[in-house]
């Protein structure tokens, strides 16, 4: 059964600090004379009294004999009565009169008891909130919700459990019948034969295969497996009716089961799980063919750009003589003398060979203005292959009537097999094909000329390049989409519908404080930008940091506020005297805090059955946080095998529950009182930092700033030092991307609304985007010459600051898609489509994308205002500064907690290192929490001892320790033990 513990349950605590017996169960005035009024007798009042407090705290009435003394004892005294003897509270629960008095007590509080229509309307509930949550805890979490909000008195927790169990029974079953009942006999059979030993054992195993660093023959294997999924995936059922969660809940405990236990289930639930499995494992591997193209095509594009820095050094002598040659002339020409004699000495000049040095002038022409396009060839001839098997497997759509690329596509396909160089234009049926999305540089290489009149040929590998890069940029920008894909789907398939949107926009509005009118929200918008542009620069004379020169904006640095002289040896203090302590000890003591544990259960949702779980969970957490790996984790850790150690991962840890674990610490943490003078909690600050994992496999990806190949861990991490979210993407995407999920996503009790970034975060959508969402967003800004600052009107004329300004704000493009964008962060935050979905889109400039253009104009105002604010503000710059480096701190700390095997995550399969980065940070989280529980108790025992502690001196210390905390264990040095001796008589050749 699950325990009330795991759920939102209220129930009374055993033991209580001061401030919570007086937040709590602290009468008011109101409540003491309600009572008095209704009853005269001393004891009627004291019952009452403690009843109504309990009441309020819990939403229940509990026996008044269970209550712990010290909460009779405060109410008692707290309301001038005499605090009654255990033998009359246990006696007042057996009297018939205490009925009545909780009868009274419920409508003074306004609540109610079920009954029969609320019992029947509870069930709904119930049902409802099975259709989308696998996990007991989670049903019964919605039912209180539910109720608390009907103003309904709780039922006991037994109650609640028996109907979540059997709510979430019956929807699995109807699932189970929906999906698997109607299956045709050759499916079934199908299905069955793949979980028989022999040849189609395989297909079963395949099935959760990963692809591995793409080259054109893992590509082909990998296209041979979606051939076979296709297969399989022919005469299965629609299931886009099952809820998203539940369908991933039920995906996990399939990829969880071997064979065996595959057939141990019950034919529909066993059917049911080979479909969903099926379907999105077919659904993920159509979205590693989108990203093996994408990479392809962006690592041709960077190759040829590397081809051509080292084209242009190693060509340095022929620009000289170039331009050298060119000055020879010109000054030949400046000379006296006739025109026919400077001709002369100009021919004299050039030795006669101008067939030479027009030649040598096309040439380095060629690769003027960066145009690394004729380099792409060298990389394409390896790739070429590869790149078209990826198109022949992609089932492309446009996202709007233009069908123009979808054309092109056709064209290079149809002229795959061709060894001509040029093709004639006719034959490509090129001169009715709309090519408006041929950039001039594509076009002077594929037609050889820029001139917009029909071409009689087409070379014809540069038409495939070209077309392949609009692929990429169209899929990314989501112009086109894949067909049975999940990241390169079509995204408007996700959005609410107009008539939610309708229902949902006004409390929206409201929420964040926007008008969801177009022409209110301009107008509002439009004044904002202009008042804080006018106020900038009255200001900006006495701006001692700030200047403007020819060059641009100048700003300089504020000098760094000297800690307070205590800081120092307070710090020194804390560090001595902290517990020397393993990382295992620091795990098993913050887990038996929090019985972290008992979040971890079977896939499925049923009861564990595991021995001491507890140390199963910790020896796990150990393994996978610190990356020991479950044969070394086995080796230190007596008592459990190498397959016990990795089975719990397999079967119990999912990336949610994780998450959950997370926030439980998260919160936990941020009841002590030593995070508050570290920050407010209202913000956070999001970076990146580098894993290293094997190159075998997709994700994996060099990355030209950090170097080496690996993935990116990327972390939001709150003012208050703790990390509230974490995210794996790989090395190649834009990180700015998923700026955002990690506040949408954020469920513990720390919400920021401001948000902190490295440079990647100043795009102009991401800002937009947040701006709707109601996050401020505030980034490290470098380079600020080179961004743009935009004028709420182009008459605007400014004084001190008008040089910065390069453009002004397009407020009817603003307006006319307002409620297309609105319409965006209502689906977002209803839960349809994540923050990043929508920002992968919006990441690439794109003709047909209104939406992006939208983003982009909104993000210019939010982003204008913030880089006025950010030159006039310089404790701002201090604050973004500080945050940030809190963000490259934390970095360093999980960096030092991940110390085994060598630093790399080992792990080849995505979702498995997507969990090695939420257990790396949950061991951060729970470090960091027993760091300020040690913290604490030291602290407090320096101040017993007459040292003062400031908020200055408090604000100096961080919970970022290392030095007490033995990451490797004890070894134990045996001087006694028998040694045997070396032989070197042994020969291996008689």
């Amino acid at each position: 059964m699950t325990n009330i513990h795991e759920t939102a349950y209220p129930r009374l605590k055993q033991e209580f600090t001061e401030q919570e017996l007086g937040a709590i169960y602290t009468p008011s005035r109101a409540q003491i004379d309600h009572i008095f009024t209704l009853y005269r007798q001393a004891s009627h009042r004291t019952f009452l009294l403690i009843q109504l407090m309990l009441l309020q705290r819990l939403g229940y009435f509990v026996p008044l004999s269970s209550i712990p003394s010290i909460v009779v004892r405060h109410i008692c005294e707290h309301s001038g009565l005499r605090v009654p003897a255990k033998r009359a509270l246990a006696q007042y629960d057996q009297s018939g009169s205490k009925t009545t008095h909780q009868r009274r007590l419920r409508g003074y509080v306004g609540i109610r008891v079920m009954d029969s229509s609320d019992e029947y309307w509870l069930e709904d509930q119930a049902l409802q909130a099975a259709h989308t949550k696998q996990e007991l805890p989670d049903i019964i979490n919605v039912l209180i919700e539910e109720l608390v909000q009907r103003r309904l008195e709780l039922p006991g927790f037994t109650y609640l459990f028996r109907l979540a169990r059997h709510s979430r029974t019956s929807v699995n079953d109807g699932i189970y019948k929906a999906v698997a009942g109607g299956l045709p006999t050759c499916v079934v059979e199908r299905f069955e034969h793949m979980l028989t030993a022999g040849k189609n054992l395989r297909i079963w195993d395949s099935l959760k295969r990963e692809p591995k660093q793409p080259n054109v023959r893992a590509v082909t294997d990998f296209l041979a497996h979606i051939e076979t999924m296709i297969a399989l995936a022919q005469d299965l059922p629609n299931t886009e009716a099952i809820a998203a969660t539940k369908r991933e809940q039920l995906v996990l405990e399939a990829r969880a089961l071997d064979v065996a236990e595959m057939r141990r289930l019950k034919p529909l639930k066993r059917h049911t799980l080979i479909v969903l499995l099926i379907q999105s494992q077919l659904q993920k591997a159509m979205d590693d063919i989108a990203e093996i193209f994408i990479k392809t095509i962006r690592s041709l594009h960077n190759g040829a750009e590397e081809r051509l820095r080292q084209y242009h050094l190693q060509h340095a002598e022929q620009i000289e003589r170039l331009i050298g040659q060119f000055r020879e002339v010109l000054t030949v020409l400046s000379d006296e003398g006739s025109d026919e004699e400077r001709v002369a000495r100009v021919e004299q000049s050039l030795d006669g060979d101008l067939g030479a040095w027009i030649t040598e002038c096309d040439e380095h022409m060629a690769y003027a203005g960066n145009n690394y396009y004729p380099f792409m060839l060298v990389g394409y001839v390896g790739k070429r292959s590869l790149l078209f098997k990826c198109l022949e497997a992609l089932s492309l759509k446009s996202s709007s009537q233009d069908q123009s690329l979808l054309a092109a596509i056709a064209i290079i396909q149809k002229h795959r097999s061709s060894h001509k160089e040029q093709l004639p234009a006719a034959e490509g049926a090129l001169p009715e094909l709309a090519l408006d999305w041929m950039s001039d540089k594509w076009r002077k290489l594929v037609f050889g000329r820029v001139a917009a009149d029909a071409p009689a040929n087409v070379h014809r590998k540069y038409f495939e390049l070209a077309v392949m890069t609009q692929v990429m940029d169209e899929l990314k920008s989501g112009d086109l989409y894949v067909e049975h894909s999940g990241d390169y789907d079509d995204y408007r398939n996700h959005l609410v519908d107009w008539e939610q949107y309708e229902r949902e926009v006004k409390a929206y509005g409201e929420l964040v404080g926007l008008s969801v009118e177009a022409p209110a929200f301009v107008a509002q918008l439009r004044d904002k930008l202009g008042s804080l542009a006018r106020d900038v620069d009255s200001r900006f004379p006495q701006n001692s940091l700030a200047d403007i020169d020819e060059s641009g904006i100048v700003i300089r640095r504020m000098e760094r506020p000297k800690p307070p002289p205590e800081l120092d040896a307070i710090e020194q203090m804390v560090t001595n005297e902290m517990d020397p302590v393993s990382i295992l000890d620091v795990l098993t003591e913050t887990e038996k805090w929090l019985d972290l544990h008992k979040l971890f259960g079977p896939l499925s949702g049923f009861e564990a059955k595991v021995d001491d779980p507890r140390k199963r969970f910790i020896t796990t957490l150990f393994c996978y946080g610190c990356n020991l790996g479950a044969t070394q984790t086995a080796r230190s850790i007596k008592g459990l095998s190498r397959k016990q150690v990795a089975w719990l991962n397999l079967k119990h840890v999912t990336e949610q529950r994780l998450d959950k674990a997370i926030v439980k610490v998260i919160n936990a943490y941020n009841r002590f009182a030593l995070p508050r003078y570290w920050g407010s909690g209202k913000s956070a600050s999001a970076d990146g930092t580098k894993w290293n994992i094997y190159e075998a496999n997709l994700l994996s990806e060099y990355h030209i700033r950090y170097g080496g190949y690996g993935g990116i861990g990327y972390y939001h991490v709150s003012d208050k030092y703790i990390a509230l979210f974490s995210h794996f993407i790989p090395c190649g995407v834009y990180e700015a991307v998923y700026i955002l999920d990690g506040l949408i996503n954020n469920q513990s009790d720390i919400q920021p609304d401001t948000l902190h970034g490295d440079t990647q975060a100043q795009s102009t959508p991401v800002f937009g985007l947040a701006s709707l969402l109601g996050i401020d967003l505030m980034p490290r800004i470098r380079n600020i010459k080179d961004l743009v600052f935009f004028k709420a009107d182009k008459a605007d004329q400014y004084d001190n600051i008008g040089s910065l300004f390069r453009g002004s704000i397009d407020w009817e493009l603003i307006a006319r898609h307002m409620k297309d964008m609105l319409r965006v962060v209502i689906s977002i935050k209803a839960g349809k489509i994540a923050p990043s979905t929508i920002l992968r889109r919006l990441g690439t400039a794109s003709r047909k994308n209104k939406l992006y253009y939208a983003f982009r104009e909104l993000g210019r105002v939010h982003r204008t205002m913030f880089l006025l604010k950010y030159i006039n503000d310089a404790e701002l710059r201090r604050t973004i500064h500080a945050a940030t480096n809190k963000s490259e701190e934390f970095n360093g700390f999980i960096k030092w907690l991940f110390f085994g095997g060598e630093g790399i995550i080992a792990e080849n399969v995505r979702h498995e290192q997507r969990k090695v980065i939420k257990y790396n940070q949950l061991v951060a989280n729970m470090v960091i929490l027993h760091n300020v529980h040690e913290m604490t108790r030291l602290l407090k025992t320096i101040q017993a001892k007459g040292y003062v502690l400031t908020e200055e001196v408090l604000r100096g210390l961080a919970p970022y320790r290392k030095g007490h905390i033995n990451r490797f264990g004890e070894y134990m040095l045996d001087l006694e033990r028998e040694v045997a001796p070396m032989n070197y008589k042994v020969e291996f050749t008689k």
